[in-house]
């Protein structure tokens, strides 16, 4: 393989990467005693050694499992003893964070040095960065091992911990893949850009599906792949313009962050190399999609799907203009359904529930969870809880999830619209909108905004903007200004912990 990866100033060649990923193969197995069908866990921000010891796993016929390395020492004790992973790969400063004592008894640690271009991004303290004495260093370890060679083991897609927006995340286990399989994949490699010629860039966090799919397909396929430390908009034009990307995978948070810079910043880059960008996993507001097509061009595409259901409809830009905030049409081999709470078929333009069903992903489970996957299954068809319609073209608009809908009064709300709405305000930088308890209405809408500098919004400046755009029951009823809302390295706001405060008395699990 031609194709190489670049992060910061360091690269290293596919073939190279891949050779290190094979001794490393070697010695899982033989240290280790890791064979097909169990675990590695790995617990890093986007580096080489992610990738190393994803394709280590895969020539074994094992699991890689990426862990949210956000997470706390108790969350990711649960996701190593419930994936049964016997080994964890992870960054030296995350080590140095991490209390053993809480892993599961026996757990055998790798320790990757973190690269300055990490440290630099996520302010990591040198004296932290290196692999502390009594751990095993892992490129000392892997250079000891002859590459694996034997015969490949039929290959298994890394196992994805859904995000846990309710109760615990839970692994997405999947079948091995058989040949039918693949040459459903291989059709696919276009939407997402794995060709020799192509420069892909990775912006999100790789223990998300799809900058994971993204990343290991275009390796796979041969192409450059540019990892970005962590998402910074000015830092993604330079990288565009540096390496000539022409490949990405987006979301519409950096969508909303790349069209709030300044002119002269915008106008300051070469972006002539880009043909493709692909984004998915949240509504994006139209009027953002709207500049960022005027800015790049007619080559953002858009995607419905999920870790469990994969890529499931699509929509390119002329298709996205002449049906303004769709996510796409059913893709070839998908089954498209929507379904009301008695699991009956809606017709068109009536908001229900979203089942799918692509033929070309194996079949799956959740890990130690089949109660939950059999909830959510309906005659060969699966839900993640989006709600959404389909139109007389067939192209299905998405309203919300079914679990961050609010219902106040008896009337069905749907933050994202309202999202969609706030952002676009100049004073804003971001925000999120979320049902909080009420005594009168059961819920009630809460907005908490993040204002481009301080001053540049207020909380009844926030209201009276809905409410001279929304109907009043869409207004929110509390408002909070906050400038350092947690988020994921994509930029996504992480919700779930911004909503905990208020729910924490109810006695329901958010």
């Amino acid at each position: 393989m031609s194709g190489k990866i670049i992060l910061g100033e360091r690269e290293i060649s596919i073939a190279h990467m891949l050779e290190r990923a094979a001794r490393a193969a070697t010695g899982l197995n033989r240290q280790f005693g890791v064979g097909e069908g169990d675990t590695v866990a790995i617990l890093m921000r986007n580096d080489f050694g992610f990738l190393e010891a994803t394709f280590a796993a895969d020539y074994l016929g094992a699991y890689a499992v990426p862990v949210n390395w956000h997470f706390k020492d108790e969350e990711i004790a649960y996701i190593l003893n419930d994936a049964g992973a016997d080994v964890l790969v992870l960054h030296a400063d995350l080590l140095a964070a991490m209390d053993l004592s809480v892993m599961p008894e026996g757990l055998k640690v790798l320790v990757v040095p973190t690269p300055p271009e990490l440290q630099a991004a996520h302010g990591v303290g040198s004296g932290v960065s290196e692999v502390p004495n009594g751990h095993i260093n892992w490129s000392d370890w892997l250079a000891s091992f002859e590459p694996w060679s034997a015969p490949p083991s039929a290959q298994r897609s890394s196992m994805i911990y859904t995000s846990g927006t309710t109760g615990r995340p839970k692994g997405v286990r999947r079948e091995p893949m058989q040949r039918e399989h693949h040459k459903w994949m291989q059709g696919r490699q276009g939407l997402i850009g794995a060709a020799p010629e192509r420069v892909n860039l990775t912006n999100g966090p790789m223990y998300h599906s799809a900058p994971n799919a993204q990343s290991l397909s275009c390796i796979r396929g041969g192409g450059t792949l540019v990892l970005q430390p962590r998402f910074e908009a000015e830092d993604l034009l330079r990288l565009i313009e540096k390496h000539k990307v022409s490949h990405m995978h987006m979301v519409p948070t950096m969508f909303v962050r790349l069209s709030k810079l300044p002119d002269e910043i915008k106008a300051r880059y070469d972006l002539s190399s880009l043909e493709w960008i692909l984004h998915a996993a949240a509504p994006c507001p139209p009027d953002v999609k709207r500049v960022m097509i005027e800015w790049w061009g007619p080559i953002i595409n858009e995607y419905y799907g999920a870790t469990e259901t994969g890529m499931v409809v699509f929509c390119n830009t002329e298709e996205w203009l002449a049906n303004a905030g769709t996510v796409g049409k059913a893709l070839p081999g998908v089954e498209l359904k929507i379904l009301d709470d008695d699991r009956n078929e809606l017709p068109m333009g009536e908001v229900g529930e979203i089942f799918a069903h692509f033929a070309g992903f194996t079949n799956f489970t959740y890990q130690n969870n089949e109660a939950e996957f059999q909830t959510n299954l309906h005659d060969g068809l699966f839900s993640v809880g989006d709600v959404g319609y389909l139109n007389e073209r067939g192209y299905l608009f998405i309203s919300d999830r079914k679990r961050d809908m609010v219902i106040s009064g008896g009337v069905n709300i749907y933050p994202s619209e309202i999202k969609a709405l706030i952002v676009t305000h100049p004073g804003v930088r971001d925000c999120a909108v979320f049902g909080i308890p009420d005594e009168e209405f059961g819920e009630s809408l809460a907005a908490v905004v993040e204002p481009m500098s301080p001053g540049a919004v207020t909380a009844d400046g926030i209201r009276d903007f809905v409410r001279e755009n929304m109907a009043r029951y869409k207004v929110p009823r509390l408002v909070e200004l906050d400038t350092s809302m947690p988020r994921e390295d994509s930029g996504k706001i992480r919700k779930r912990e911004l909503r905990q405060k208020y729910w924490a008395d109810t006695g329901r699990r958010i």
